[in-house]
């Protein structure tokens, strides 16, 4: 197409400088060639723009059609990349969670294992004492025109080694509060039964019973106390008075500390 339009062009030219040198100047025949060679011109500008323009065009939509689809890319990337980041910063803020929660756990079992060894410790300080006590294998004890301290001397514990089965007294090893427990039993009929609890010299408690024709009869009582050191804790049958106590022990007598003051 380019090469039909350069030879019109050369024919024009001919045309028009043979016309011209025939006339010697410019006539009406000039101005028609001269606006067939722009008609020409034209044509062969329309046909360069209609072999070259639709190329460019082309190149240059697909050029477009690229940079918009680079750009979309980008643009997603960077929300993932945006995403990506949020999800990180989460993540780091839960590891920093975590890693608080787990100092404070970890203050928590240090000062847990503190105090049990502080526990520890005081139990180990603290003073081991109790005592749990039958009376005898022999039955029947009693009765005696006086009052006379009973000697428990079946020993089923005695930590501390407070209680004396040799003397029947439990020595206080220190200052603190105790708890006793007594339990007495006379099979016999028609007799009375019972018994003291003394602290020191002074009688605490008398609990005593008539048995009558139905015989078995069973007595039991429980205190606190609070003692000094060295101060003495025992019981007595009261004259007139009996018990009984065999391998079945009927008859017993318990007690431990509380806690030390």
């Amino acid at each position: 197409m380019r090469r039909a339009a350069a030879f019109l062009v050369l024919l024009l030219c001919l045309y028009w400088t043979r016309a011209q040198g025939e006339s010697g100047g410019v006539t009406g025949n000039d101005i028609t060639q001269t606006e067939v060679q722009s008609d020409i011109l034209g044509v062969i500008a329309t046909s360069d723009q209609t072999n070259i323009t639709p190329d460019i065009w082309a190149e240059l939509k697909e050029l477009r059609d690229m940079a918009i689809k680079h750009s979309v890319e980008l643009s997603n990337s960077k929300s993932k990349m945006e995403k990506l980041e949020q999800e990180n910063t989460a993540i780091q803020d839960r590891l920093t969670a975590s890693e608080s929660n787990n100092a404070v756990l970890e203050t928590r079992m240090n000062t847990s294992e503190n105090e049990v060894e502080e526990l520890k410790r005081q139990n180990a300080d603290r003073p081991k004492v109790a005592f749990s006590l039958g009376l005898t294998d022999a039955g029947r004890i009693g009765p005696f025109n006086t009052d006379i301290t009973l000697k428990f001397s079946k020993v089923f514990t005695n930590f501390g080694q407070a209680y004396s089965p040799t003397t029947g007294l439990f020595t206080a090893p220190v200052r603190g509060v105790y708890y006793f427990s007594f339990n007495i039993m006379d099979q016999r009929k028609n007799v009375w039964t019972g018994v003291y609890l003394y602290h020191n010299d002074k009688r605490l408690l008398l609990n005593d019973d008539y048995n009558d024709e139905h015989a078995n009869n069973r007595i039991s009582n429980s205190l606190a106390l609070q003692l000094e050191k060295g101060d003495l804790v025992y019981m007595v049958l009261p004259a007139h008075r009996s018990v009984f106590d065999d391998a079945n022990d009927h008859t017993t007598f318990n007690g431990f500390l509380l806690f030390p003051l």
